[in-house]
C-alpha cells in the first residue's frame, strides 16, 4: 500500500503549467512545509519540505485556489522517478502525487496568518462553550446505560 497523509503549509504559490498534445493537462507543483514532531537535539529544521504534483482537476482547483502560506491537507501516493540532467549525471526524484486536497484552516486564518509572514502556527482555537455547540449534553445518572463506558 502506497498512501501519504500530510498537512502543511505552502512555501510559495503552486506553479501549474499544463502538457502539450490534444487535451492539455494542468500540472501544479508545490512545496508543503511539514512540522515535525520532535524536534531533532543536532538540527534547527523543525519542518520538512515535501515536493508535489498534482494532475488534471486536482491541478486546476490548486491553481485556483491554493496560495502561499495556506494550510492544506492532501492525500496522496509517493512516486519516484530519475532523469538524466544537462550535465548527464542522474538524478532521482521523490514527489507525492496529489488523489485529494483540502483546506486544513478557514479564510479568515490563512489571511491572518499570511499578514504574519508565513510558516508560525494558527493559535489553537478555544474550546467550544456547553451550549449552542451542536452536542447534545447528557442527562446525570445515565451513564450505565450508554454502550461505550
Amino acid at each position: 500500500m502506497n498512501k501519504v497523509i500530510l498537512m502543511g503549509r505552502l512555501t510559495r504559490d503552486p506553479e501549474v503549467r499544463y502538457s502539450s498534445g490534444e487535451t492539455a493537462t494542468a500540472v501544479a507543483r508545490f512545496t508543503l512545509a511539514v512540522d515535525r514532531r520532535f524536534a531533532r537535539r543536532d538540527s534547527d529544521q523543525t519542518a520538512d519540505f515535501i515536493g508535489c504534483v498534482a494532475f488534471g482537476r486536482n491541478a486546476e482547483f490548486i491553481e485556483k485556489y491554493f496560495r502561499q502560506g495556506m494550510r492544506v491537507t492532501i492525500c496522496g501516493r509517493i512516486q519516484t522517478g530519475s532523469y538524466t540532467n544537462r550535465d548527464g549525471q542522474k538524478v532521482y526524484t521523490t514527489d507525492v502525487v496529489v488523489e485529494e486536497q483540502e483546506f486544513a484552516e478557514s479564510k479568515a486564518a490563512s489571511e491572518a496568518n499570511r499578514n504574519m509572514g508565513g510558516y508560525q502556527s494558527a493559535p489553537a482555537p478555544s474550546p467550544a462553550s456547553a451550549a449552542g455547540d451542536g452536542f447534545m449534553n447528557i442527562p446525570d445518572g445515565i451513564d450505565e446505560e450508554l454502550p461505550f463506558n
